[in-house]
Protein backbone atom coordinates (compact mmCIF):
# COMPACT_ATOMS: atom_id res chain seq x y z
CA UNK A 1 0.00 0.00 0.00
CA UNK A 2 1.17 3.86 -0.61
CA UNK A 3 -0.72 4.72 2.28
CA UNK A 4 2.35 2.63 4.13
CA UNK A 5 5.02 4.85 2.53
CA UNK A 6 3.48 8.07 3.95
CA UNK A 7 5.10 9.22 7.27
CA UNK A 8 5.75 12.57 6.80
CA UNK A 9 4.24 15.50 4.34
CA UNK A 10 7.02 15.45 2.15
CA UNK A 11 6.91 12.03 1.03
CA UNK A 12 3.24 13.14 -0.86
CA UNK A 13 5.73 15.45 -3.07
CA UNK A 14 7.38 12.56 -4.88
CA UNK A 15 3.85 10.76 -6.20
CA UNK A 16 2.77 11.05 -9.41
CA UNK A 17 -0.78 11.46 -10.41
CA UNK A 18 -1.73 7.79 -10.76
CA UNK A 19 -0.24 6.80 -7.17
CA UNK A 20 -1.78 9.62 -6.07
CA UNK A 21 -5.15 8.52 -7.09
CA UNK A 22 -4.15 5.23 -5.61
CA UNK A 23 -3.12 6.73 -2.62
CA UNK A 24 -7.03 8.19 -2.31
CA UNK A 25 -8.37 5.22 -2.48
CA UNK A 26 -6.49 3.11 -0.01
CA UNK A 27 -7.11 6.33 2.35
CA UNK A 28 -11.30 6.14 2.24
CA UNK A 29 -11.13 2.29 3.08
CA UNK A 30 -8.46 2.66 5.85
CA UNK A 31 -10.79 5.49 7.14
CA UNK A 32 -13.82 3.62 6.71
CA UNK A 33 -12.43 0.50 8.36
CA UNK A 34 -11.27 2.28 10.91
CA UNK A 35 -14.08 4.22 12.19
CA UNK A 36 -16.43 1.12 11.61
CA UNK A 37 -14.76 -0.24 14.72
CA UNK A 38 -14.01 3.13 16.67
CA UNK A 39 -17.21 5.13 15.27
CA UNK A 40 -16.62 8.49 14.34
CA UNK A 41 -16.68 11.55 12.02
CA UNK A 42 -16.98 9.64 8.34
CA UNK A 43 -18.47 11.13 5.50
CA UNK A 44 -16.68 14.89 6.24
CA UNK A 45 -13.34 13.38 5.81
CA UNK A 46 -14.33 11.04 2.94
CA UNK A 47 -14.95 14.33 0.80
CA UNK A 48 -11.60 15.93 1.77
CA UNK A 49 -9.38 13.38 1.21
CA UNK A 50 -7.99 14.77 -2.37
CA UNK A 51 -7.81 18.49 -0.53
CA UNK A 52 -5.97 17.35 2.09
CA UNK A 53 -3.39 15.81 -0.07
CA UNK A 54 -2.94 18.94 -2.20
CA UNK A 55 -2.64 21.15 0.57
CA UNK A 56 0.31 19.28 1.75
CA UNK A 57 2.22 18.94 -1.41
CA UNK A 58 1.68 22.29 -1.77
CA UNK A 59 2.47 23.74 1.31
CA UNK A 60 4.87 23.11 4.29
CA UNK A 61 3.51 22.21 7.49
CA UNK A 62 4.38 22.70 10.11
CA UNK A 63 6.13 25.66 9.08
CA UNK A 64 3.55 26.85 6.98
CA UNK A 65 0.12 26.93 9.61
CA UNK A 66 -2.71 24.55 8.44
CA UNK A 67 -6.31 25.32 10.29
CA UNK A 68 -9.06 23.50 10.20
CA UNK A 69 -12.68 24.49 10.83
CA UNK A 70 -14.04 22.51 12.03
CA UNK A 71 -11.64 19.84 13.10
CA UNK A 72 -13.95 16.73 12.29
CA UNK A 73 -12.42 17.07 8.87
CA UNK A 74 -8.75 16.55 9.42
CA UNK A 75 -8.56 12.33 9.62
CA UNK A 76 -6.64 12.75 6.12
CA UNK A 77 -4.31 15.22 7.55
CA UNK A 78 -3.69 13.00 10.59
CA UNK A 79 -3.20 9.68 8.24
CA UNK A 80 -0.67 12.11 6.28
CA UNK A 81 1.41 13.20 10.06
CA UNK A 82 2.79 10.25 10.93
CA UNK A 83 -0.27 8.88 12.99
CA UNK A 84 -1.30 6.38 10.95
CA UNK A 85 -0.09 3.58 13.28
CA UNK A 86 -2.44 5.16 16.13
CA UNK A 87 -4.96 5.34 14.26
CA UNK A 88 -6.91 2.62 15.55
CA UNK A 89 -6.64 4.75 18.94
CA UNK A 90 -8.82 7.27 17.52
CA UNK A 91 -11.25 8.61 20.37
CA UNK A 92 -10.27 5.68 22.63
CA UNK A 93 -9.28 6.09 25.72
CA UNK A 94 -5.19 7.67 26.12
CA UNK A 95 -5.35 7.11 21.74
CA UNK A 96 -5.91 9.98 19.44
CA UNK A 97 -8.58 12.89 19.46
CA UNK A 98 -11.17 12.95 16.77
CA UNK A 99 -10.41 16.33 16.00
CA UNK A 100 -6.76 18.12 15.63
CA UNK A 101 -4.40 18.30 19.07
CA UNK A 102 -1.70 20.52 19.98
CA UNK A 103 -0.47 17.53 22.63
CA UNK A 104 -1.16 15.15 19.33
CA UNK A 105 1.73 16.91 16.72
CA UNK A 106 2.89 20.26 15.66
CA UNK A 107 1.23 19.85 12.62
CA UNK A 108 -1.94 20.86 14.78
CA UNK A 109 -2.54 24.22 15.90
CA UNK A 110 -5.74 24.44 17.06
CA UNK A 111 -7.74 21.59 19.03
CA UNK A 112 -11.00 23.20 16.93
CA UNK A 113 -14.19 21.34 17.42
CA UNK A 114 -16.72 24.20 18.24
CA UNK A 115 -17.05 25.52 14.58
CA UNK A 116 -16.76 28.88 12.96
CA UNK A 117 -13.38 30.16 14.88
CA UNK A 118 -10.75 29.05 12.50
CA UNK A 119 -10.77 32.59 10.44
CA UNK A 120 -9.89 34.47 13.93
CA UNK A 121 -7.04 32.29 14.50
CA UNK A 122 -5.91 32.42 11.25
CA UNK A 123 -5.94 36.63 11.57
CA UNK A 124 -4.06 36.22 14.80
CA UNK A 125 -1.58 34.21 13.42
CA UNK A 126 -1.44 36.65 10.35
CA UNK A 127 -1.13 39.41 12.69
CA UNK A 128 1.61 37.92 14.57
CA UNK A 129 3.59 36.87 11.72
CA UNK A 130 3.44 40.35 9.82
CA UNK A 131 4.51 41.62 13.30
CA UNK A 132 7.41 39.55 13.59
CA UNK A 133 8.47 39.37 10.27
CA UNK A 134 7.98 35.56 9.67
CA UNK A 135 7.68 34.44 5.97
CA UNK A 136 5.14 31.95 7.15
CA UNK A 137 1.90 31.06 4.70
CA UNK A 138 -1.46 31.17 7.07
CA UNK A 139 -4.08 28.64 5.58
CA UNK A 140 -7.06 28.10 7.13
CA UNK A 141 -9.49 25.19 5.78
CA UNK A 142 -13.56 26.36 6.45
CA UNK A 143 -15.69 23.35 5.64
CA UNK A 144 -19.21 21.11 7.17
CA UNK A 145 -21.36 24.58 7.52
CA UNK A 146 -18.61 26.29 9.58
CA UNK A 147 -18.90 29.88 7.27
CA UNK A 148 -22.55 29.91 8.46
CA UNK A 149 -21.54 31.03 11.84
CA UNK A 150 -21.82 34.43 12.68
CA UNK A 151 -17.69 34.83 14.17
CA UNK A 152 -16.77 33.49 10.69
CA UNK A 153 -18.05 36.83 8.89
CA UNK A 154 -16.45 39.15 12.21
CA UNK A 155 -13.08 37.12 11.01
CA UNK A 156 -13.81 37.79 7.43
CA UNK A 157 -14.72 41.58 7.58
CA UNK A 158 -11.54 41.99 9.94
CA UNK A 159 -9.07 39.98 7.38
CA UNK A 160 -10.46 42.19 4.38
CA UNK A 161 -10.07 45.58 6.55
CA UNK A 162 -6.66 44.57 8.00
CA UNK A 163 -6.00 42.99 4.85
CA UNK A 164 -3.56 40.11 6.45
CA UNK A 165 -1.72 37.50 4.51
CA UNK A 166 -4.10 34.40 4.93
CA UNK A 167 -5.51 32.25 2.24
CA UNK A 168 -8.95 30.34 3.03
CA UNK A 169 -10.02 27.22 1.79
CA UNK A 170 -14.09 27.05 1.71
CA UNK A 171 -14.39 23.20 1.40
CA UNK A 172 -18.23 23.25 0.00
CA UNK A 173 -19.72 20.00 0.52
CA UNK A 174 -23.23 20.74 -0.71
CA UNK A 175 -23.60 21.33 3.03
CA UNK A 176 -22.80 25.21 3.14
CA UNK A 177 -23.02 28.22 1.41
CA UNK A 178 -22.76 27.14 -2.75
CA UNK A 179 -22.40 29.21 -5.59
CA UNK A 180 -23.39 29.12 -8.97
CA UNK A 181 -21.14 26.64 -10.62
CA UNK A 182 -20.35 26.77 -14.33
CA UNK A 183 -17.58 26.33 -17.12
CA UNK A 184 -17.61 30.14 -17.62
CA UNK A 185 -17.11 30.21 -13.73
CA UNK A 186 -13.81 28.26 -14.15
CA UNK A 187 -12.43 29.54 -16.72
CA UNK A 188 -12.31 33.48 -15.65
CA UNK A 189 -11.06 31.52 -12.55
CA UNK A 190 -8.04 30.24 -14.41
CA UNK A 191 -8.37 33.79 -16.40
CA UNK A 192 -7.98 36.42 -12.88
CA UNK A 193 -5.51 33.41 -11.22
CA UNK A 194 -2.77 34.51 -14.34
CA UNK A 195 -0.17 36.44 -13.43
CA UNK A 196 0.18 38.11 -17.03
CA UNK A 197 -3.92 38.28 -17.05
CA UNK A 198 -3.17 40.72 -13.82
CA UNK A 199 -0.26 42.49 -15.13
CA UNK A 200 -1.53 43.43 -18.37
CA UNK A 201 -4.79 44.63 -16.48
CA UNK A 202 -2.81 46.91 -14.68
CA UNK A 203 -0.83 48.06 -17.75
CA UNK A 204 -4.04 49.05 -19.45
CA UNK A 205 -5.88 50.69 -16.68
CA UNK A 206 -2.26 53.25 -16.25
CA UNK A 207 -2.19 54.09 -19.55
CA UNK A 208 -5.78 54.31 -20.13
CA UNK A 209 -5.47 56.98 -16.79
CA UNK A 210 -2.39 59.13 -18.80
CA UNK A 211 -4.91 59.62 -22.06
CA UNK A 212 -5.11 63.71 -21.99
CA UNK A 213 -8.75 65.21 -20.84
CA UNK A 214 -10.30 61.74 -21.38
CA UNK A 215 -8.19 59.40 -19.09
CA UNK A 216 -10.19 59.63 -15.98
CA UNK A 217 -13.63 58.99 -18.09
CA UNK A 218 -11.80 56.27 -19.84
CA UNK A 219 -11.00 54.63 -16.58
CA UNK A 220 -13.86 54.81 -14.96
CA UNK A 221 -15.77 53.40 -17.71
CA UNK A 222 -12.88 50.40 -17.90
CA UNK A 223 -13.49 49.65 -13.95
CA UNK A 224 -17.13 49.83 -14.55
CA UNK A 225 -16.97 47.10 -16.99
CA UNK A 226 -14.66 45.12 -14.56
CA UNK A 227 -17.38 45.16 -11.86
CA UNK A 228 -20.13 44.46 -14.33
CA UNK A 229 -18.46 41.25 -15.14
CA UNK A 230 -17.91 40.71 -11.68
CA UNK A 231 -21.86 40.77 -10.94
CA UNK A 232 -22.96 38.80 -13.40
CA UNK A 233 -19.89 36.33 -14.22
CA UNK A 234 -19.19 36.02 -10.18
CA UNK A 235 -22.09 36.16 -7.94
CA UNK A 236 -19.70 35.74 -5.14
CA UNK A 237 -18.76 39.47 -5.02
CA UNK A 238 -20.03 39.77 -1.45
CA UNK A 239 -16.26 38.53 -0.37
CA UNK A 240 -14.71 40.78 -2.72
CA UNK A 241 -16.88 43.99 -1.15
CA UNK A 242 -15.25 42.64 2.17
CA UNK A 243 -11.80 43.15 0.47
CA UNK A 244 -11.00 39.33 0.86
CA UNK A 245 -10.39 37.73 -2.64
CA UNK A 246 -12.47 35.31 -4.49
CA UNK A 247 -11.58 32.56 -6.34
CA UNK A 248 -13.51 29.68 -7.54
CA UNK A 249 -15.63 27.64 -7.56
CA UNK A 250 -13.00 24.36 -8.65
CA UNK A 251 -13.24 20.74 -8.41
CA UNK A 252 -12.16 19.58 -4.87
CA UNK A 253 -11.32 16.43 -6.26
CA UNK A 254 -9.09 17.24 -9.05
CA UNK A 255 -5.44 16.73 -7.33
CA UNK A 256 -3.30 18.62 -10.18
CA UNK A 257 -6.49 21.42 -10.43
CA UNK A 258 -6.45 22.36 -6.63
CA UNK A 259 -2.33 22.44 -6.61
CA UNK A 260 -2.04 24.78 -9.33
CA UNK A 261 -4.88 27.12 -8.18
CA UNK A 262 -3.31 26.79 -4.34
CA UNK A 263 -0.03 27.34 -6.00
CA UNK A 264 -1.11 30.78 -7.49
CA UNK A 265 -3.39 32.12 -4.97
CA UNK A 266 -0.55 31.42 -2.17
CA UNK A 267 0.85 34.68 -3.76
CA UNK A 268 -1.50 36.74 -3.48
CA UNK A 269 -0.08 39.49 -0.47
CA UNK A 270 -3.44 39.58 1.50
CA UNK A 271 -6.62 38.06 2.26
CA UNK A 272 -7.83 34.95 -0.17
CA UNK A 273 -10.72 32.36 -0.74
CA UNK A 274 -10.27 29.53 -3.19
CA UNK A 275 -13.76 28.42 -3.39
CA UNK A 276 -13.30 24.43 -3.74
CA UNK A 277 -16.60 22.18 -4.09
CA UNK A 278 -16.28 18.19 -2.64
CA UNK A 279 -18.48 15.73 -2.24
CA UNK A 280 -19.63 14.75 1.51
CA UNK A 281 -19.04 10.99 1.68
CA UNK A 282 -17.30 10.04 -1.53
CA UNK A 283 -16.56 6.62 -2.39
CA UNK A 284 -18.44 4.79 0.26
CA UNK A 285 -21.72 4.18 -1.34
CA UNK A 286 -23.68 3.95 2.08
CA UNK A 287 -22.58 7.54 2.61
CA UNK A 288 -23.43 8.82 -0.62
CA UNK A 289 -26.85 7.40 -0.23
CA UNK A 290 -27.42 9.34 2.92
CA UNK A 291 -29.53 12.14 1.84
CA UNK A 292 -29.96 13.18 5.60
CA UNK A 293 -26.33 13.97 6.78
CA UNK A 294 -23.89 11.94 3.92
CA UNK A 295 -22.68 9.92 7.21
CA UNK A 296 -20.90 12.71 9.20
CA UNK A 297 -21.05 10.43 11.99
CA UNK A 298 -21.50 7.06 12.59
CA UNK A 299 -21.42 4.81 15.37
CA UNK A 300 -19.33 1.08 15.34
CA UNK A 301 -21.03 -0.41 12.50
CA UNK A 302 -20.24 -3.15 9.16
CA UNK A 303 -18.57 -1.50 7.04
CA UNK A 304 -20.05 -3.93 4.09
CA UNK A 305 -23.67 -2.51 4.63
CA UNK A 306 -22.48 0.62 6.33
CA UNK A 307 -24.19 2.38 9.96
CA UNK A 308 -28.06 1.44 10.48
CA UNK A 309 -30.60 4.11 10.76
CA UNK A 310 -29.85 6.73 13.02
CA UNK A 311 -32.66 6.86 15.51
CA UNK A 312 -32.04 8.58 18.89
CA UNK A 313 -31.75 7.11 21.88
CA UNK A 314 -31.88 7.45 26.20
CA UNK A 315 -32.44 11.04 27.02
CA UNK A 316 -32.48 12.12 23.61
CA UNK A 317 -35.50 9.75 22.65
CA UNK A 318 -37.28 10.61 25.76
CA UNK A 319 -37.04 14.50 24.76
CA UNK A 320 -37.89 13.64 21.10
CA UNK A 321 -41.03 12.12 21.86
CA UNK A 322 -42.11 14.60 24.59
CA UNK A 323 -41.75 17.38 22.10
CA UNK A 324 -44.03 16.02 20.05
CA UNK A 325 -46.24 16.04 22.58
CA UNK A 326 -46.09 19.40 23.48
CA UNK A 327 -46.19 20.52 20.14
CA UNK A 328 -49.31 18.06 19.70
CA UNK A 329 -50.73 19.59 23.10
CA UNK A 330 -49.73 23.90 21.95
CA UNK A 331 -49.48 24.78 18.75
CA UNK A 332 -46.86 27.98 20.62
CA UNK A 333 -44.57 25.43 21.14
CA UNK A 334 -41.83 25.96 18.74
CA UNK A 335 -38.35 24.32 18.69
CA UNK A 336 -35.09 25.50 17.14
CA UNK A 337 -31.83 24.74 16.95
CA UNK A 338 -28.24 25.41 15.66
CA UNK A 339 -27.17 22.87 13.17
CA UNK A 340 -28.22 19.94 15.14
CA UNK A 341 -31.87 18.60 14.11
CA UNK A 342 -30.80 15.07 14.09
CA UNK A 343 -28.54 14.73 17.05
CA UNK A 344 -30.56 16.36 19.72
CA UNK A 345 -33.87 14.55 18.61
CA UNK A 346 -35.90 17.21 16.35
CA UNK A 347 -36.35 15.36 13.19
CA UNK A 348 -38.92 13.95 14.65
CA UNK A 349 -41.20 16.93 15.54
CA UNK A 350 -39.48 18.64 12.30
CA UNK A 351 -41.36 16.02 10.25
CA UNK A 352 -44.73 16.42 12.29
CA UNK A 353 -44.75 20.18 12.75
CA UNK A 354 -42.50 21.31 9.62
CA UNK A 355 -43.63 24.84 10.09
CA UNK A 356 -42.65 25.22 13.67
CA UNK A 357 -38.63 24.20 13.55
CA UNK A 358 -36.10 25.95 13.28
CA UNK A 359 -32.24 25.00 11.95
CA UNK A 360 -30.55 28.32 12.00
CA UNK A 361 -27.11 26.76 11.45
CA UNK A 362 -24.48 27.03 13.51
CA UNK A 363 -25.09 30.28 14.82
CA UNK A 364 -26.08 29.60 18.86
CA UNK A 365 -26.56 32.78 19.43
CA UNK A 366 -28.68 34.13 17.32
CA UNK A 367 -31.03 31.02 18.10
CA UNK A 368 -31.30 32.01 21.46
CA UNK A 369 -32.43 35.86 21.21
CA UNK A 370 -34.45 34.78 18.42
CA UNK A 371 -36.29 32.59 20.91
CA UNK A 372 -36.53 35.18 23.04
CA UNK A 373 -38.21 37.76 20.36
CA UNK A 374 -40.41 34.41 19.60
CA UNK A 375 -41.28 34.61 23.39
CA UNK A 376 -42.15 38.08 22.91
CA UNK A 377 -44.53 37.70 20.63
CA UNK A 378 -46.38 34.62 21.91
CA UNK A 379 -44.38 31.92 21.14
CA UNK A 380 -43.28 28.87 23.22
CA UNK A 381 -39.65 28.06 22.49
CA UNK A 382 -37.76 24.98 23.26
CA UNK A 383 -34.13 25.45 21.82
CA UNK A 384 -32.23 22.48 21.45
CA UNK A 385 -28.65 22.06 22.05
CA UNK A 386 -25.46 20.77 23.34
CA UNK A 387 -24.45 21.54 26.58
CA UNK A 388 -21.23 22.88 25.06
CA UNK A 389 -22.77 24.52 22.39
CA UNK A 390 -24.59 26.49 25.13
CA UNK A 391 -21.70 27.85 26.41
CA UNK A 392 -21.43 30.26 23.29
CA UNK A 393 -24.81 31.57 23.91
CA UNK A 394 -24.64 32.67 27.69
CA UNK A 395 -24.59 36.15 27.23
CA UNK A 396 -28.01 35.57 25.05
CA UNK A 397 -29.04 33.11 27.65
CA UNK A 398 -28.55 36.01 30.83
CA UNK A 399 -29.16 39.22 28.87
CA UNK A 400 -31.71 38.96 25.93
CA UNK A 401 -33.72 36.07 27.42
CA UNK A 402 -33.62 36.14 31.17
CA UNK A 403 -32.83 39.98 31.72
CA UNK A 404 -36.84 40.18 29.82
CA UNK A 405 -38.10 37.57 31.45
CA UNK A 406 -38.97 35.45 29.10
CA UNK A 407 -40.07 32.18 29.18
CA UNK A 408 -37.32 30.28 26.83
CA UNK A 409 -36.69 26.47 27.51
CA UNK A 410 -33.44 25.16 26.87
CA UNK A 411 -32.75 21.53 26.50
CA UNK A 412 -28.98 21.25 26.93
CA UNK A 413 -28.23 17.45 25.83
CA UNK A 414 -24.83 16.03 26.42
CA UNK A 415 -24.48 18.09 29.52
CA UNK A 416 -21.82 16.12 31.94
CA UNK A 417 -18.86 14.19 30.41
CA UNK A 418 -18.96 12.94 26.83
CA UNK A 419 -16.63 10.24 26.68
CA UNK A 420 -15.10 9.53 23.20
CA UNK A 421 -16.59 13.05 22.33
CA UNK A 422 -13.39 14.12 23.50
CA UNK A 423 -12.24 17.57 26.06
CA UNK A 424 -14.60 20.36 23.65
CA UNK A 425 -17.49 18.36 23.55
CA UNK A 426 -17.97 17.95 27.65
CA UNK A 427 -20.84 19.96 29.16
CA UNK A 428 -19.16 20.64 32.32
CA UNK A 429 -20.14 24.75 32.76
CA UNK A 430 -24.06 24.48 31.85
CA UNK A 431 -24.88 23.80 35.77
CA UNK A 432 -22.50 25.96 37.05
CA UNK A 433 -23.39 29.22 34.25
CA UNK A 434 -26.97 28.64 34.39
CA UNK A 435 -27.23 28.75 38.09
CA UNK A 436 -25.58 32.70 38.01
CA UNK A 437 -28.35 33.29 35.52
CA UNK A 438 -30.68 35.54 37.16
CA UNK A 439 -34.60 34.29 36.90
CA UNK A 440 -33.13 30.47 35.21
CA UNK A 441 -34.87 26.99 36.20
CA UNK A 442 -32.62 24.82 36.51
CA UNK A 443 -33.81 21.48 36.30
CA UNK A 444 -32.05 17.47 35.90
CA UNK A 445 -33.43 14.60 34.78
CA UNK A 446 -32.80 11.26 36.93
CA UNK A 447 -34.86 9.47 34.29
CA UNK A 448 -36.20 9.27 30.91
CA UNK A 449 -39.77 9.83 32.28
CA UNK A 450 -38.54 12.84 34.90
CA UNK A 451 -37.25 14.55 31.55
CA UNK A 452 -40.97 14.34 29.84
CA UNK A 453 -42.27 15.53 33.37
CA UNK A 454 -39.71 17.98 33.67
CA UNK A 455 -40.62 19.52 30.03
CA UNK A 456 -44.44 19.29 30.68
CA UNK A 457 -43.69 21.95 33.76
CA UNK A 458 -41.08 24.04 32.07
CA UNK A 459 -43.61 25.02 29.62
CA UNK A 460 -46.03 26.05 32.01
CA UNK A 461 -43.12 28.57 33.96
CA UNK A 462 -43.98 32.01 32.43
CA UNK A 463 -42.02 34.47 34.01
CA UNK A 464 -38.79 33.49 32.86
CA UNK A 465 -36.07 30.62 31.18
CA UNK A 466 -35.58 27.62 32.28
CA UNK A 467 -32.67 24.97 31.60
CA UNK A 468 -33.42 21.29 31.61
CA UNK A 469 -29.92 19.22 31.42
CA UNK A 470 -29.23 15.88 30.79
CA UNK A 471 -26.37 13.31 29.92
CA UNK A 472 -25.24 11.94 26.91
CA UNK A 473 -25.61 7.69 26.60
CA UNK A 474 -28.72 5.30 28.03
CA UNK A 475 -31.69 6.82 30.15
CA UNK A 476 -32.58 5.13 33.13
CA UNK A 477 -36.22 3.86 33.12
CA UNK A 478 -38.42 4.37 35.82
CA UNK A 479 -42.53 3.56 35.87
CA UNK A 480 -44.84 6.63 34.44
CA UNK A 481 -45.32 7.00 38.53
CA UNK A 482 -42.04 7.14 39.53
CA UNK A 483 -41.37 10.62 38.83
CA UNK A 484 -42.21 13.82 40.44
CA UNK A 485 -43.63 16.68 40.12
CA UNK A 486 -43.29 20.82 39.57
CA UNK A 487 -39.83 21.79 41.25
CA UNK A 488 -40.38 19.63 44.32
CA UNK A 489 -37.08 17.28 45.26
CA UNK A 490 -38.47 13.68 45.67
CA UNK A 491 -36.81 11.33 48.74
CA UNK A 492 -36.20 8.14 47.34
CA UNK A 493 -34.93 6.37 50.45
CA UNK A 494 -34.87 7.09 54.07
CA UNK A 495 -32.42 6.83 56.65
CA UNK A 496 -31.07 8.58 59.92
CA UNK A 497 -27.06 8.50 59.48
CA UNK A 498 -26.31 10.22 56.68
CA UNK A 499 -27.44 12.13 53.44
CA UNK A 500 -26.77 12.33 49.90
CA UNK A 501 -28.71 14.78 47.27
CA UNK A 502 -28.26 13.48 43.77
CA UNK A 503 -28.34 15.55 40.73
CA UNK A 504 -29.54 14.10 37.32
CA UNK A 505 -27.53 10.92 36.34
CA UNK A 506 -26.30 10.42 39.90
CA UNK A 507 -29.23 9.71 41.32
CA UNK A 508 -28.52 5.97 40.42
CA UNK A 509 -25.43 5.87 41.63
CA UNK A 510 -26.61 7.62 44.61
CA UNK A 511 -28.89 4.52 45.58
CA UNK A 512 -26.48 2.35 44.63
CA UNK A 513 -24.23 3.99 47.28
CA UNK A 514 -26.59 3.99 49.94
CA UNK A 515 -27.48 0.06 49.18
CA UNK A 516 -23.71 -0.69 49.61
CA UNK A 517 -23.61 1.32 52.79
CA UNK A 518 -26.76 -0.33 54.26
CA UNK A 519 -25.14 -3.50 53.98
CA UNK A 520 -22.54 -2.09 56.45
CA UNK A 521 -25.17 -0.68 58.65
CA UNK A 522 -25.15 2.76 57.57
CA UNK A 523 -28.60 4.00 57.04
CA UNK A 524 -28.90 6.58 54.04
CA UNK A 525 -31.31 9.31 53.19
CA UNK A 526 -31.23 9.57 49.30
CA UNK A 527 -33.30 12.78 47.74
CA UNK A 528 -33.23 13.16 43.80
CA UNK A 529 -33.02 16.93 43.68
CA UNK A 530 -34.84 17.64 40.30
CA UNK A 531 -34.58 20.98 40.12
CA UNK A 532 -31.54 22.48 41.25
CA UNK A 533 -32.43 25.78 41.19
CA UNK A 534 -34.11 26.62 42.85
CA UNK A 535 -33.55 24.20 45.76
CA UNK A 536 -36.92 22.79 47.81
CA UNK A 537 -36.34 24.10 51.32
CA UNK A 538 -38.02 21.35 52.75
CA UNK A 539 -34.95 18.85 51.24
CA UNK A 540 -32.89 21.38 52.73
CA UNK A 541 -34.49 21.14 56.11
CA UNK A 542 -34.49 17.28 56.08
CA UNK A 543 -31.08 17.35 55.36
CA UNK A 544 -30.00 19.60 58.07
CA UNK A 545 -31.26 16.96 60.09
CA UNK A 546 -28.14 14.62 59.28
CA UNK A 547 -24.72 14.76 60.59
CA UNK A 548 -22.73 13.79 56.91
CA UNK A 549 -24.35 15.19 54.01
CA UNK A 550 -23.29 14.28 50.30
CA UNK A 551 -23.94 16.43 47.18
CA UNK A 552 -23.68 14.29 44.22
CA UNK A 553 -23.73 16.90 40.95
CA UNK A 554 -23.37 15.33 37.24
CA UNK A 555 -20.83 17.54 35.52
CA UNK A 556 -19.69 19.27 38.75
CA UNK A 557 -18.06 16.44 40.73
Amino acid sequence: MILETIERPADLRRLGPDELATLAAEIREFIVQTVAVTAGHLGSNLGVVELTLALHRVFDSPRDVILWDTGHQAYVHKLVTGRRDQFSTLRQAGGLSGYPSRHESEHDWVENSHASTILSYAHGFATSMALTGEDRRVIAVVGDGAITGGMAYEALNNLGHSGRRVLIVLNDNGRSYAPTVSRLAGGLTRLRLNPHYVRNRERVQNALAEVPLLGGRLERAFEGVRAMFREVLEPDAFFEALGVRYIGPIDGHDIAGMERTLREAAVFDGPIIVHVLTQKGRGYQPAEDDDEKCLHDAPVFDPLVGPPSWEPTGYTQAFAEAIIAAGARDPRVVAITAAMPGPTGLLPFQARFPDRCFDVGIAEQHAVTAASGMAMGGLRPIVAVYSTFFTRALDQANLDVALHGQPVVFCLDRAGITGPDGASHHGVLDMALCLKIPGMTVLAPSSAQELTVMIEHALTITDGPVAIRYPRGNARQVDPTDVGSGLSARKLREGPDACILAVGKLVEAALGAAGILSAQGVETTVWDVRCVKPLDLVMLQDAARHQLVLTAEDGIR
